[in-house]
């Protein structure tokens, strides 16, 4: 059997915004890897402005530079793309994106933990290519890329059966430990999925009955050896983590050997 495999990183640097592929990430002391989520737009009431609220966020194109700092950011209807130093620039960010939106927001940044959905377990998500690859083949028209875009995980296996990542979690309150090259995680549990993942990543049109689909197949292609305890409903896909503070500053990176710690 092939070995379990670091195939993909994917960073979002600013919540509900684009991701990013980079060949390796550092991890923070939070468990966070650095750069993903570090940015969040908010509302006048400090909300996420993202897409479980927001479909027209779908419509925003961007584009990363993280050693320059530098988003591109592309409005529809728009031919050029608008420059913006995320250090630098970011009322002016703000500016342009609540004019879009029509009402104010403002961008927050994190660099200790970025904006996670799950703050308890900050970790990076993790899923694998053949469970995106099963996934996709549920719905007509889904391409292996679109699901992945719309499952936005941070960490990608390759070399493993599909739903071979629902091994990394066990009982609610226990954690499973695996390596990723020398980086221990933890993994705690199946992530929960918002309505993002029933949208088009493009455009924002909603998949009919995506959740249900997803879940009458989730269920009949759940693994045996899973502990179904932690699925309260079967709309779950891909694992939260967290990692010890000792892994604090390593690094992740492509083409690692991943192995489940006994």
């Amino acid at each position: 059997m092939q070995t379990p495999y670091l195939t993909k990183i994917l960073l979002y640097p600013i919540k509900s915004l684009d991701g990013i592929e980079v060949e390796q990430a550092t991890i923070l002391s939070s468990g966070a890897l650095q750069y993903d989520r570090e940015f969040a737009f908010v509302d006048a009431q400090n909300k996420f402005v993202n897409g479980k609220r927001y479909p027209q966020i779908h419509l925003l194109r961007s584009q990363f530079s993280l050693e320059q700092r530098l988003l591109k950011i592309k409005f529809p209807g728009e031919h050029s793309e608008q420059v913006f130093n995320l250090d630098e620039e970011r009322p002016a960010l703000a500016a342009v994106v609540s004019d879009f939106l029509g009402f104010p927001v403002q961008l927050q940044q994190n660099t200790a933990m970025g904006f996670p959905d799950d703050t308890d377990s900050p970790g990076a998500t993790v899923i694998s290519t053949a469970t995106l690859t099963e996934v996709a083949s549920w719905f007509s028209g889904i391409s292996v890329g679109e699901m992945r875009r719309r499952m936005r995980a941070n960490i990608e296996i390759d070399g493993v059966p599909g739903f071979w990542e629902d091994g990394l979690f066990a009982a609610s309150g226990e954690t499973v430990a695996f390596q990723v090259g020398d980086v221990r995680f933890l993994g705690i549990n199946p992530c929960q999925r918002c309505v993002v993942p029933m949208r088009d990543s493009y455009t924002g049109e909603a998949y009919p009955n995506f959740q249900k689909i997803f879940g009458q197949k989730r269920q009949a292609t759940m693994p045996t050896c899973v502990n179904t305890a932690q699925f309260n409903h079967f709309y779950r896909l891909s694992v939260n983590t967290r990692v010890p503070v000792t892994e604090a500053g390593k690094m992740i990176t492509l083409g690692s050997s991943i192995e489940i710690c006994q």
